[in-house]
């Protein structure tokens, strides 16, 4: 199997990069991908290290690695760009051909595309989560009457981390209540539930 060393390179938390180069690479099951990010490199120094570490790397393999890069600014984007890789940006590829549609030159700021420019939406994401973690395995049951949805199973089925994604990436509020040796004896559902049957999974 072919084995490559991938670095995925940004000025800020890196996630970005990450998923637009995992969706890249997963097209590729022949391939062994070693996984690395190198986030906040936001100054020149910052990216003459990621430089060096990308080449070390390189050095070590015997091939040049893999970057993909969400690097803003153009002076730290080339110094990173001269490093011994594949160097695949992606500010780079598709801000040029947009500016020249649109009309316009971008703005070339940090960060902005995991910004909270929705207050509001902002707002009721932590809300959720924190409900989620105040109604968490069945605790404060007079919560479901605000919850959006209740999971309901077995004790280590993944009931929390999904009300905890659910809440922080869409807003939801949700609970969870786990279900007990007693509530498999019989086809009924829990009490603590059962006038909210339309919002159980």
């Amino acid at each position: 199997m072919n084995k490559r060393t991938v670095f995925f390179v940004s000025d800020h938390s890196g996630v970005t990069a990450e998923t637009l180069g995992h969706s890249l690479i997963t097209q590729f099951d022949a391939s062994e991908f070693q996984k690395t990010t190198v986030p906040f490199v936001s100054t020149l120094d910052k990216a003459i290290q990621a430089v060096a570490l990308i080449n070390a790397t390189a050095d070590s393999d015997g091939y040049p690695p893999i970057v993909f890069s969400t690097l803003v600014q153009d002076d730290i984007r080339d110094v990173v760009r001269g490093s011994n890789a594949l160097f695949l940006d992606f500010f780079d590829s598709f801000l040029g051909p947009l500016e020249r549609e649109l009309g316009m030159t971008s703005t070339h700021a940090m960060g902005i595309a995991h910004g909270m420019q929705d207050t509001q939406k902002y707002d009721r994401r932590i809300d959720a989560t924190n409900f989620a973690l105040v109604h968490d395995d069945g605790a404060n049951p007079e919560g479901y009457e605000q919850a959006d949805i209740i999971l309901i199973g077995v004790s280590r089925s993944g009931k929390t981390p999904t009300c905890l994604y659910v809440a922080l990436q869409y807003g939801v509020y949700a609970t969870n209540l786990p279900l007990i040796e007693e509530d498999l004896e019989g086809p009924r559902t829990p009490l603590e539930v059962a006038k909210h049957r339309s919002k159980m999974y």
